[in-house]
């Protein structure tokens, strides 16, 4: 009786065996079951990057819309007797005063460049609030 007992624990063992290790295991389809899951995140991802190329392809074939942003914001381009302006922030130092750009003095000076000068810095100081003047060099 021990025998056939014995017998049946070995058969069952060896039952059991393709069940949790073998090749249709349960570790394994629990293993293909989290692929798959990752697999279907991944195609709605790129089914959703696929559906905006298409719709951007569409738009640019169907309107001239889409190139002229395209144009206007990756290559700088105007259209023609458009004027291009660019506004620049002014550049803050430590204690929140606005940085003028410096000019470069030229070697002769005279009291016509001077006032041109004082012209420029009247105009800059009415956009930036701050007051400065040219003098001639020493």
């Amino acid at each position: 009786m021990k025998t056939l007992t014995l017998i049946f624990v070995i058969l069952i063992a060896l039952l059991q065996y393709p069940l949790w290790l073998g090749k249709g295991s349960w570790l394994r389809v629990w293993d293909l079951n989290q692929k798959i899951t990752q697999q279907k995140d991944k195609n709605t991802e790129l089914k959703q990057r696929n559906d905006t190329l298409y719709a951007e392809v569409h738009d640019l074939k169907q309107g001239n819309a889409a190139i002229e942003e395209r144009a206007r914001s990756e290559l700088g381009m105007i259209k023609q007797d458009e004027v291009f302006y660019q506004v620049l922030e002014p550049e803050v130092v430590h204690n929140s005063t606005v940085k003028i750009p410096r000019t470069i003095k030229p070697e002769n000076t005279s009291s016509e460049m001077t006032a041109k000068k004082n012209q420029t810095l009247e105009n800059n100081s009415k956009t930036t609030g701050i007051k400065a003047s040219a003098t001639k060099p020493n």
